[in-house]
């Protein structure tokens, strides 16, 4: 029998992962996290850990200097060591929109050849359907040679956060949904989150069950955005301003238009309608508005490139200076997996506006511009200086305070050009001479 059972290790150490492993400290338990990338972990074992929330930051310190959280490359022993098992290794899509269960797999081996009997292993990843019983369980069993349900205990609880605010949307904003594979493991899971979740835990039928909702979760913001999206276009056509429309149409309780944007990134909602899309085709079943919704917001760089390329012809210049404000794929943090700003870019090249520079405030390094040969500058000013054409694509609050005359002044340019793909120019409908707006979901604008 187990006698580390204060003891929890948390497979993969990414933004989830170690809110994750701040929530289990602060709940009073030892930690071991446990990560692939060995800067990562010599990092962390300084006790310097590279996260949006200082929360994060604050525990990882605290629980490294104190000897209550390691970090290791080694799941084997993490396991070995632990009582409690908590996995959220990502799960991303290949070349081809398939979901890549490699490095799930390989964390879930290595969990099992330490599992012992009366230990409690939690899938928190984003999966496929059918992750949990058909390929996490079976594998468990196969490398640890117990039995799941008899011998020891498997859930599914999806992570359920919002990059910059994970610790308090697991401990306070969220319910704990939990998915045991038999009722035993059911009850131990869901008695360790009530310990954590403030807002209780919502069990259910199956882990299946749970995998589904939480990919449901995320389809359902993308086919809303795709929307946004889709009748933003129409309203630049029309020469309606989307924002006063939506705020007309959203006046009605049952209608929430989401905003309207260069795209969507991150890890989550890009990737679960592909997740479902799979499942669906083995199903041979067709998920029409979700394939649809994703095909939309996947277009949403290119059509921001596209008004750039306009408003390049009609300022009439030869290889213009384009600055493109934001390298996240959302406001206020670092994190720039799958950002729309990637798509961006190769749009513009494309389309011949190649003489780049990428600014923001918050990335301070990325491989994909380097091998480029971008610049990529947390300096505002430096960036506008001299361009000619300004595309906002994220929506950093450091770019809430910017109008057209601001541009104007910081680009030193007679004439300029401003794409706003997220709607924070509120002097849009005013622009200083020399200057020509356009924007999604909103009629061009130009003092030319």
């Amino acid at each position: 029998m187990r006698t580390h059972l204060d003891t929890v290790a948390v497979y993969g150490l990414g933004y989830v992962g170690l809110a994750l492993c701040s929530v289990w400290l602060r709940a009073g338990y030892r930690v071991i996290g446990v990560d692939i990338q060995e800067a990562k972990v010599k990092s962390l074992s300084n006790g310097q850990p590279t996260h949006a929330e200082p929360e994060v930051r604050r525990e990882i310190a605290v629980g490294t200097s104190s000897g209550c959280f390691e970090a290791t490359t080694n799941g084997v022993y993490a396991s070995k060591n632990s009582y409690i098992k908590v996995v959220s290794v990502p799960v991303d899509l290949d070349e081809g929109n398939n979901p890549q269960l490699g490095s799930l797999t390989q964390a879930v081996k290595g969990l099992g050849h330490g599992l012992e009997r009366g230990d409690v292993v939690i899938l928190e990843s984003s999966v496929p359907l059918g992750t949990t019983m058909n390929i996490v369980g079976p594998q468990l069993e196969q490398a640890s040679g117990l039995e799941v349900e008899d011998d020891f205990y498997l859930a599914y609880s999806p992570e359920r956060v919002y990059v910059g605010r994970a610790v308090k949307d697991i401990e306070e904003r969220y319910p704990k949904i939990v998915g045991g594979v038999g009722p035993r493991s059911a009850k131990v899971v869901g008695e360790l989150y009530a310990k954590i979740a403030k807002k209780g835990v919502m069990m259910v039928s199956s882990p299946t069950v749970a995998e589904f909702g939480k990919l449901a979760e995320g389809v359902y913001r993308d086919v809303n955005i795709a929307l946004a999206n889709e009748l933003a276009i129409l309203s630049s056509n029309a020469g309606i301003d989307f924002d006063e429309m939506a705020a007309v149409a959203n006046s009605q309780p049952y209608c929430h238009l989401h905003r309207p944007g260069t795209g969507v990134g991150g890890a989550c909602i890009p990737v679960y309608p592909r997740f479902l899309m799979s499942t669906a085709s083995d199903l041979l079943v067709d998920l029409d508005l979700t394939n649809t919704a994703r095909r939309i917001n996947s277009f949403m760089p290119e059509y921001v490139a596209r008004l750039a390329a306009q408003l390049s012809y009609r300022l009439d210049l030869e290889n213009p200076k384009v600055v493109i404000l934001g390298l996240a794929f959302r406001g206020g943090i670092d994190d720039t997996r799958l950002s729309p700003t990637y798509d961006l870019v190769n749009a513009l090249i494309k389309s011949g506006l190649d003489n780049l520079v990428i600014s923001d405030p918050y990335v301070a390094n990325d491989s994909f511009l380097e091998d480029l040969g971008f610049l990529l500058t947390p300096d505002l000013g430096r960036s506008l200086s001299g361009a000619d054409l300004a595309i906002v694509a994220t929506d950093h609050p450091e770019y809430r305070c910017l109008d057209l005359r601001g541009f104007k002044s910081m680009m030193h340019r007679e004439k300029i050009g401003v794409v706003d793909g997220r709607h924070l120019v509120e002097d849009w409908k005013d622009p200083p001479r020399g200057t020509i707006y356009a924007a999604i979901g909103r009629p061009t604008r130009s003092n030319l």
